[in-house]
């Protein structure tokens, strides 16, 4: 059976480019970026060159760039770097209620130390309330870590007019953008932002790598990672060569899909799916903003069909997709952003997350919405509404992302 993998926002498939770079590094490359001698040369200039290959998809300076252990890491450094490198108890930090965990539980391990954090509420349609932002900000508020796009929607926050905020009131400003970075562009030279996050396998690399953009001039942050002088002595223990040359690689191709406009194919094939199930499927509801929103991304609800139960069916015919954030799967619990976002529990049960890569065709997306329509009235429960839906109602028509 050909698999339909329809999951690009838990990770993506390595490019084969970035497997035989990956690939020829473990194999060719021995020695350590921190040696003196020739074979450590050879792998700090991959360092070095990947540096400069993370800095120009996103507009920094390599110097700028910090490489981590992926965007979990890079998230922990931000938060945890400021709160403990500058602030004492009693600091105050500022976030969502619809972050990554990698965001929110850094921040309960900061409460458990005495700072204070405020997580901000979100609309019905995932926005952050910028006005409140405003009003929250304290003389004792040290960070606003705000993400760019949420992995469960798509969903885009204004990070320009938050980080306008945040700068009004002399507040630094990091964003978890892992999830938009490679997908739509992102400049920080356009953006008033201090610190930002990346990680390779969201965007075709390999998994363990990431980065964090630290703005030139930004105060010296605690670091969790304790060991050598690595990274300007911002991340301690031996890089991964082989995972970072592959990062450059996948930067790069990510830079070229850009510049060639494939994030408008991104969102034809998210149109597309959507048109199609929406033909076929009565009871379905799209959950989040409709016009600010990453072009890869769809979380819809279905009338009568438990979440879980369709993502195993879909499995079992080959589709692979996700009830939500694949860092929280498992729980048993809600999705915690639809339930911020006040969707009632019955809707939350029925959700699935749909999110397209470079890889997907239109005749995969074309089967997916097939198998999508089959598999939902076979699950159908109660009094839910059954079979084909009509096309009797205008379509729904998704602006193009905004860049943010």
């Amino acid at each position: 059976m050909d698999k339909i993998y329809l999951d690009h926002n838990a990770t993506t498939p390595v490019a084969p480019e970035v497997l035989h770079i990956v690939t020829s590094v473990l194999r060719d490359q021995v020695g350590n970026p921190s040696s003196v001698h020739s074979m450590g040369r050879s792998a700090r200039v991959l360092i070095d060159e990947a540096r400069e290959q993370v800095a120009s998809l996103i507009g920094a300076s390599p110097s700028e760039i910090v490489f981590t252990s992926g965007g979990t890491e890079a998230n922990n450094l931000a938060l945890l770097g400021v709160a403990l490198g500058m602030g004492k108890s009693g600091g105050h930090i500022v976030t969502s209620q619809v972050e990554h965990p990698s965001v929110l539980n850094p921040c309960k391990q900061l409460e458990s130390l005495g700072f204070v954090v405020d997580r901000l509420k979100v609309d019905k349609l995932g926005r952050i309330d910028l006005q409140a932002l405003e009003n929250c900000l304290t003389e004792a508020t040290l960070l606003v870590s705000l993400q760019h796009a949420n992995s469960e929607t798509g969903v885009l926050q204004d990070i320009v007019k938050i980080g306008e905020i945040a700068r009004k009131k002399k507040v630094l400003f990091h964003t978890d953008a892992i999830q938009s970075v490679g997908k739509i562009p992102v400049r920080v030279q356009d953006l008033p932002v201090d610190m930002l996050s990346i990680s390779a396998h969201k965007l075709n690399g390999a998994k363990g790598v990431g980065a964090l953009f630290l703005k030139k001039g930004s105060p010296d942050l605690f670091s969790p990672v304790c060991g050598g002088n690595q990274e300007k002595k911002r991340r301690g223990g031996t890089e991964n060569v082989a995972g970072i040359a592959g990062f450059s690689k996948a930067c790069e191709l990510a830079q070229k899909h850009i510049v060639s406009q494939k994030s408008s194919g991104l969102s034809s094939l998210r149109d597309h799916f959507y048109q199609l199930v929406s033909n076929l499927i009565s009871g379905m509801e799209i959950f989040g903003d409709l016009e600010n929103r990453l072009p890869n991304t769809l979380d819809l609800g279905f009338e009568g069909v438990e979440g879980d139960t369709l993502l195993i069916s879909l499995d079992m015919a080959g589709v692979a997709v996700s009830t939500g954030s694949a860092c929280s799967s498992g729980s048993g619990l809600p999705s915690p952003v639809l339930t911020a976002m006040g969707i009632p529990f019955d809707k939350i049960n029925s959700s699935i997350r749909f999110s397209f890569g470079w890889s997907n065709t239109t005749a995969e997306i074309e089967k997916a919405a097939k198998i999508l329509a089959q598999t939902v009235s076979l699950n159908r429960t109660g009094t839910a509404m059954e079979g084909s839906k009509k096309i009797n109602e205008t379509p729904l028509k998704f602006n193009r992302y905004k860049i943010y």
